[in-house]
């Protein structure tokens, strides 16, 4: 991090969580923000369900909800880019404040409820995307949906044709009985929906689920099975938990999901059981704590055929992905490691 970074977090954290974002994002589409252009090498490319990848360092989900910043995305480090989520019809999400930073835990906790511009808006931005990045599209279900599996389906019919891949987000706690499609019947019927309207356009493109990290062993089971049956392409491990064990910060105690630091753990050893349930045929996207190289390097041990962060941008400035994935090269070299694949679920047992 630059001494500039590090006084422009510092300003920023004298503001509120969401004020303070919002910010972020209008000064790094304004230019303002130094930013490091593709980091990749030949030991670094890596295949994601036939997306080829510069690195395996993505953006999660949230920091651009409505991809208001795709250009300047696309020159800040990342090997791929998730933006949303969206829904079929804009909506407010809950009422602020909705955010909050954790500093004492490394962590956020956020209850936004989806709140977004809708597709209609998503989709004409997205139709002016840089070509050269892969972007991808979080899909959401509208808070007061008759169908919110039908939904998801329509968000991708709607804006497929301008996206690498799309994701299922199932997984927040912040809508309404959201969580309980993670169940069996529920989850089948809706990702055969979702893949029915991704066969259905001109490029069809992998389908990615977003799940929850507070699962038991037999749902992870159960979600395992209906992956492969339903031919899914991949699932990104995890989104934000429900659990506030060991915080220390005020907030500890604000309703949402939390995100950071204190996922790490928990979201490593789902993806690793993941990893074993699936006998690595479905590719997995870690996500939950990761900071360091070294956070991202084990869960690509753990089982990630690639990794996605946001809540550390709060604490560690854009530039944290580039460096990231740089400093995945001297972990790979000293384990011996000619290309990223050949780490994949190198060290899962040591999370089971």
């Amino acid at each position: 991090m630059t001494v500039l970074e590090r006084l422009g977090l510092a300003a920023l954290h004298r503001l509120d969580p969401e004020t303070a974002h919002g910010l972020a994002v209008r000064a790094l589409r304004a230019g303002l923000v130094p930013l490091p252009g593709p980091v990749s090498s030949p030991r670094l490319r890596t295949d994601l369900a036939g997306l080829a990848l510069p690195n395996p360092v993505g953006l999660a989900a949230g920091f651009d909800k409505n991809a208001t910043a795709l250009g300047p995305l696309s020159r800040a480090g990342f090997g791929f880019i998730e933006v949303g989520a969206i829904t079929p019809r804009a909506q407010s999400g809950n009422p602020r404040p909705r955010l909050f930073r954790l500093s004492e835990d490394r962590a956020v906790i956020n209850r936004f409820g989806f709140n977004n511009d809708g597709m209609e808006a998503a989709l004409r931005r997205l139709a002016k995307r840089p070509r050269t990045a892969v972007i991808g599209l979080n899909l959401g279900a509208n808070k007061d949906s008759d169908d919110r599996a039908e939904d998801f389906a329509r968000v991708l019919a709607h804006c497929g044709r301008h996206l690498d891949f799309a994701t299922v987000n199932v997984s927040s706690p912040n809508t309404e009985k959201l969580r309980e499609l993670q169940g069996a019947e529920a989850l089948d019927a809706l990702l055969r929906g979702v893949i029915e309207a991704r066969n259905w356009l001109q490029r069809p493109v992998p389908v990615f689920l977003k799940i929850a990290p507070d699962l038991t062993t037999q749902e992870l089971g159960d979600i395992a099975e209906v992956a492969q049956s339903c031919k899914l392409d991949g699932i990104i491990a995890t989104n934000t938990t429900l659990s506030r064990d060991g915080l220390s910060s005020p907030h500890r105690d604000e309703p949402g999901g939390l995100s950071g630091a204190p996922l790490f753990e928990k979201s490593t050893r789902v993806l690793a059981q993941l990893s074993d349930l699936t006998g690595g045929k479905i590719p997995l996207i870690g996500v939950g704590g990761i900071s360091t190289a070294r956070d991202a390097y084990a869960k690509i041990c753990a089982g990630a055929s690639a990794v996605q962060l946001y809540s550390a941008l709060v604490y560690n400035g854009l530039s944290l992905a580039a460096d990231i994935a740089r400093g995945l090269e001297p972990l790979l070299d000293a384990d011996g490691f000619t290309d990223i694949s050949q780490a994949i679920g190198s060290k899962r047992q040591e999370w089971l």
